[in-house]
């Protein structure tokens, strides 16, 4: 007995010598979340260990130290750690590195956000939909460190942290959200050289399964509905306001949040800080390049925004992916943009290999790879934001090296053109194949274009139920051609009308940055047998 309880105690002391020599070692490098004026939250993951420390300051040498927890996540050794830094001072540049027991990172840089009142001007990426793809397992690696690091660096002066304020993700960012390892592998490490300098904000879409792993991941803003924390939120950067939506099966009715996103928009509504609302959600409305991707959740969430844009007159996008590819549209009626920003590495939706429709809202759509550079102004006279789509092509036509393939800049403020003229038909003639005439484009502002008409026919001179109504855009980049090339605007032929009858006709004209002019004066015609 005596020999059996020695070699049981040598056993347990030679395997807790084995366990305190295994070496800890990060298995997803620091990243950042949830950034305010005053604080901000670090999480890293190691292979063990509890110490959760994060040394920082405002020069490498750094010299403070906020401690954190460690938490399980995969029910195995393996830990994930949180430290929320405080007390910290706005827009200013701080160093950080963090440490578990021995283990120690890189020294790492974030920026602070501002405030409002502070009229910074900064930048924001959104991508979405960069789950693996077998044939090119690589293509989110890519996208982020030829793509979004080696544009920054070209683009601006400076650090990273300095020109970029956050990154948005509405969905897929894994093939599989409840396989652990994928996210290790297949999302952070890519991802790693970015998200360790930026804060990284998703909304949850299919492939994440609503998983487990997606919630430990990720520390969200927790000012959603209590019952369903991080599902959705919102979260304040200088003067816009972005909000991550839930378009998954299980929460697209619930009246939970239609209910929360109806509050906080009226609340944006009296919030003078805010000029714009970016909303995000997985799912689009409407999608060109695949149909059976599209929801009606999403439509309600549109309407609420459009809304919300033409009572406030607070511009408005919404972000979103699920279909492979890039669209921009923007809604006919109110300053609001309909923008897919995938894909950053889920096999492309190429042209024809799936049911698609070519939609009026859309202008411009391609079958590529890439992501989107939002450009925010913070001037309170007159703030504007810009979209730039920067592609990396595609494996069929072929790669592109960061190229600018399509850009819209809107303007917080109402710049109009002018009421076209109308010119013909009118009341002197008397005609059957009707094509409606108007003057040229003109505004006041000469960086103004002519980019799209809206043309009515009625019975009617209230126009309360028009027989005819067209919208047209200068461009309609579909199929890989522009449906809309050698189309100036100014006429519109319309459909069969009835003989011997009156009509009234007016237009009117949009600018590039989506401000409508009045209509133009109303002209009458007569129809003959």
């Amino acid at each position: 007995m005596k020999k059996i309880g020695l070699a049981v105690i040598a056993f347990i002391s030679l395997h807790s010598v084995f366990s305190q020599s295994e070496k800890t070692t990060f298995l997803v490098q620091p990243y950042l979340q949830d950034a305010e004026p005053s604080s901000i939250k670090i999480m890293w993951e190691t292979s063990q260990g509890e110490e959760s420390i994060v040394e920082y300051g405002p020069t490498p040498k750094l010299g403070k130290k906020s401690i954190g927890n460690a938490e399980n996540v995969d029910f195995g050794k393996s830990r994930l750690h949180t430290v929320k830094l405080e007390g910290l001072k706005r827009f200013t540049e701080y160093y950080y590195r963090v440490r578990t027991g021995k283990l120690v990172s890189d020294i790492y840089q974030f920026k602070t956000p501002p405030f409002a009142s502070d009229q910074e001007s900064f930048n924001i990426v959104a991508m979405s939909d960069m789950q693996k793809d077998h044939n090119h397992p690589d293509k989110f690696l890519e996208v982020v460190n030829e793509g979004i690091l080696q544009y920054l660096d070209k683009a601006f002066e400076g650090e990273l942290p300095e020109n970029l304020a956050m990154v948005l993700i509405p969905g897929d960012l894994v093939q599989d959200g409840t396989k652990y390892g994928q996210w290790q592998n297949d999302f952070f490490k890519p991802g790693e050289k970015l998200f360790s300098e930026v804060p990284v904000y998703p909304a949850i879409g299919n492939h994440e399964n609503n998983s487990v792993f997606y919630f430990k991941y990720f520390s969200l803003p927790e000012n959603g509905t209590p019952a369903y924390s991080e599902h959705w939120w919102y979260k304040d950067y200088g003067n816009t306001r972005v909000i991550g939506l839930n378009s998954n099966d299980g929460y697209r009715d619930s009246k939970h949040q239609y209910e929360w996103l109806r509050q906080l928009l009226e609340d944006t509504a009296n919030n003078e800080d805010i000029d714009f609302v970016f909303a995000q959600m997985h799912h689009p409305h409407k999608s060109e390049l695949w149909i059976p991707g599209e929801t009606d959740f999403s439509g309600k969430v549109v309407k609420m925004l459009e809304d919300f844009s033409t009572k406030t007159g607070k511009p408005s996008i919404h972000f979103f992916g699920h279909t492979h590819g890039y669209s921009r549209g923007q809604s006919k009626e109110h300053k609001h943009l309909w923008i897919n920003v995938a894909s950053a590495g889920g096999a492309i939706d190429n042209w024809g290999e799936y049911e698609g429709r070519d939609y009026n809202e859309f202008t411009v759509t391609q079958d590529e790879y890439g992501f989107v550079m939002v450009e925010v102004d913070g001037d309170h006279h007159n703030p504007k934001f810009t979209i730039k789509r920067i592609s990396r092509g595609n494996n069929i036509v072929g790669t592109k090296d960061n190229a600018l393939t399509d850009s819209i800049t809107v303007w917080r403020k109402e710049r109009k053109p002018k009421a076209p003229v109308a010119i013909s038909p009118n009341a002197q003639e008397s005609i059957q194949g009707v094509v409606l005439k108007a003057g040229p484009f003109e505004s006041e502002f000469k960086d103004a274009f002519h980019a799209a008409s809206h043309w009515q026919v009625s019975e009617y001179e209230s126009f309360e139920k028009p027989v005819f109504d067209s919208w047209k855009q200068f461009e309609n980049w579909y199929y890989l051609e522009d449906r809309q090339k050698g189309d100036d605007l100014t006429d519109e032929k319309t459909n069969r009308l009835k003989p011997n009858t009156t009509y009234y006709w007016r237009a009117r004209d949009r600018d590039q940055k989506l401000n409508w002019s009045e209509w133009s004066q109303v002209l009458s015609f007569e129809t003959k047998q």
